[in-house]
């Protein structure tokens, strides 16, 4: 028996995957399970002391193998890191979901409000530096726009929408 997610949901830092996930999760009476957390575990280290001590290339590698893994054995709702879209392998073992039938969500929001959600957070490496965090976070959006647009099967617009009305808009979009 082939096991897959219900529905994978990728998108920015901000977009609010987490919060969307837990609510669309509650409602499908699935789990919800996030990649970076399963990054976290199998490294046993945080996010960024990962990146600290491989940097972001040796992370999208951890992060590959863990999206390969949930998409195989995880059958209820999946939360995507922000940057697992850059790792080809992962956009090409995404394309093979879709075309067993599976439906991968590109949770887009604005600037302002993925900048208001994610606030101080210091477990986001790739916003730290020298650059403002919003500028940082727009050059990101620039360069994985298409990438999100690419591996995705419907876009949903997080702008003006509480988590719970996310949700439910996914449902209605599931049918």
């Amino acid at each position: 028996m082939t096991h897959r997610p219900a529905v994978v949901l990728c998108g920015p830092m901000g977009s609010g995957k987490t919060s969307v996930g837990r609510r669309l999760a509650a409602s499908l009476g699935v789990a919800l399970r996030d990649t970076d957390e399963d990054v976290v575990a199998a490294a046993g280290r945080t996010i960024p002391e990962i990146f600290a001590a491989e940097g972001e290339a040796g992370f999208r590698e951890l992060e590959h193998r863990a999206v390969v893994a949930a998409l195989q054995d995880h059958t209820g709702v999946l939360s995507l890191g922000g940057g697992a879209v850059v790792h080809a392998g992962t956009r090409r073992a995404l394309a093979q979901y879709r075309r067993g039938g599976g439906v991968v969500i590109y949770l887009e929001v604005s600037q302002r409000d993925a900048m208001r959600r994610i606030g101080a957070d210091q477990n986001r490496p790739l916003l730290a530096g020298t650059e403002s965090p919003a500028r940082r976070w727009a050059r990101i959006m620039t360069e994985r726009r298409g990438l999100y647009q690419e591996v995705a099967t419907h876009e949903v617009s997080t702008h003006h929408r509480s988590p719970a009305r996310v949700a439910a808009v996914i449902l209605d979009t599931l049918g």
